[in-house]
């Protein structure tokens, strides 16, 4: 496997796809929604325009990407399952498939913290990340003056406010979800720990909640992932994504994603273009599942209906921000464009 990829430092087949979300320059767009579970990727496609026909690509590595156009704008579509880690792989391989700006909105799942209802949600204003300190002795604490958790300074979102106006406007009159902005989110490096949830392990989380809450103004949610977006977004301002391919790409590699709709074969793919200045910018909307107070969790129901508006909010909130034409991704040679 290793003679068919061009760096071990960022591994890369010949035809120029990422080694884990399987994509290639042209088969992703700038406008980007990602959510956790590819049932969730598929409700929201179903709102795509009838043509051209969504490219689809599942990766061996279990994330699925959705791309096409929305009112005539390219979006892309992308599940990446759970975590930093997650998160991590998909902004660090899209970024090296795009030319020009990026635009991500995370569409997800999370705990509440505040008095609201299930079915609330979130638009944070900004993010701090939990993490297990490794150095804690969670076998003798009584002899460690380390903290058991760390919890890092806030990084904040730029495009919330579209985000939420968005939202307003495809929440149906229907709707009992309420619509609640200007708080703080909190995403945790695991589910149960750092989360404060009790499990047969010695975790030392029982009051981490509350010291989460006496240590955070305005914090309203919990989570796995936001945290790690707006980080990536926040240092990658005014930046320039320069690939190291300079050879015309002959043969495909080890990764072989399973895809529905095939690249134009009557082009090559060329590796994305130095963007001068690019950058990323991020937001995220939350569905509170789970009511860390009243231990209340949402309906099925509930949650087909909620993520049936909010992906359409969403994808409304993409399309009505401007990218200037320079700073986008070429139509010529991609899924999305128009032949």
């Amino acid at each position: 496997m290793k003679d068919t990829l061009t760096d071990a430092n960022f591994p890369r087949t010949a035809d120029l796809r990422v080694y884990h979300l399987g994509l290639c320059p042209g088969e992703v767009a700038n406008r980007i929604i990602t959510v956790g579970s590819p049932s969730r990727a598929n409700v929201i496609a179903t709102f795509l325009d009838k043509l051209p026909k969504s490219f689809v690509l599942s990766s061996e590595r279990g994330f699925l990407t959705i791309t096409g156009r929305y009112k005539g704008t390219p979006i892309s579509i992308v599940s990446i399952g759970m975590g930093s880690p997650n998160m991590d792989f998909f902004v660090r391989e899209i970024r090296e498939c795009v030319t020009g700006d990026l635009l991500i909105v995370r569409l997800g799942s999370c705990g509440g913290l505040v008095d609201v209802p299930v079915g609330t949600v979130v638009v944070p204003k900004a993010s701090v990340a939990i993490s297990r300190n490794f150095d804690f002795d969670f076998i003798n604490p009584d002899n460690c003056a380390e903290p058991a958790y760390r919890i890092s300074k806030p990084v904040k979102c730029q495009n919330r406010n579209q985000v939420r106006k968005a939202l307003e406007i495809a929440k149906p009159s229907t709707s009992v979800s309420e619509i609640l902005a200007g708080t703080v989110n909190a995403s945790a490096d695991s589910f149960y720990s750092s989360q404060g949830r009790q499990t047969s392990f010695p975790d030392h989380n029982a009051d981490l909640i509350k010291h989460l809450q006496a240590s955070t103004e305005n914090l309203a949610t919990l989570e796995m992932e936001t945290f790690h977006l707006y980080h990536l977004a926040a240092c990658w301002a005014g930046r320039t994504a320069v690939s190291k391919v300079d050879y015309t790409p002959l043969t495909t590699g080890p990764v072989n994603p399973i895809i529905s709709k095939s690249s134009p074969t009557h082009l090559v793919h060329s590796a994305p273009q130095s963007s001068p200045n690019s950058v990323i910018r991020a937001a995220a909307a939350q569905m509170i599942f789970a009511s860390r107070t009243s231990q209340d969790f949402i309906t099925p129901k509930q949650v087909k209906e909620l993520e049936h508006w909010t992906g359409q909010g969403i994808l409304n909130a993409l399309v009505n921000v401007n990218i200037p034409e320079d700073r986008m991704h070429t139509d010529q040679g991609s899924v999305w464009e128009l032949v």
